[in-house]
């Protein structure tokens, strides 16, 4: 139980903190030249990444997130490569994934106590 309490802490913390990125995109929409930046998806280095435990199952596949790339293509003309609207749609899936993350730790913390009798 322990371990999906630490996983569950450490994806709040990384979403907390792509947060913070998103809101300097945000406060430096204006900004000539300033050039958007995001964080990389939250991926857990414990062992989490998907096995074949036969070999008649499929080779698990890798997949790209295009969405955590920042694309200059659109950059105004001052140089600035911050889209708003993009931002907002960053903002929002780092919200859900924080209050998922949150979420997973309540309920654990609920069923830790429910088993050693305290409601």
């Amino acid at each position: 139980m322990p371990a999906i309490l630490g996983l569950a802490a450490s994806a709040a913390r990384h979403a907390a903190s792509r947060q913070a990125v998103i809101a300097t995109n945000v406060a430096n929409a204006d900004t000539p030249g300033f050039r958007a930046r995001d964080m990389d998806a939250f991926s857990p280095d414990d062992g989490f990444a998907l096995r074949r435990t036969s070999a008649a199952h499929f080779a698990g596949a890798t997949r790209t997130d295009a969405s955590h790339e920042i694309r200059d293509a659109g950059a105004d003309p001052n140089g600035n490569t911050v889209d708003l609207e993009d931002q907002v749609l960053r903002g929002i899936e780092a919200a859900r994934v924080h209050d998922r993350a949150i979420t997973v730790y309540r309920s654990s913390l609920d069923m830790l106590r429910a088993s050693l009798g305290k409601r």
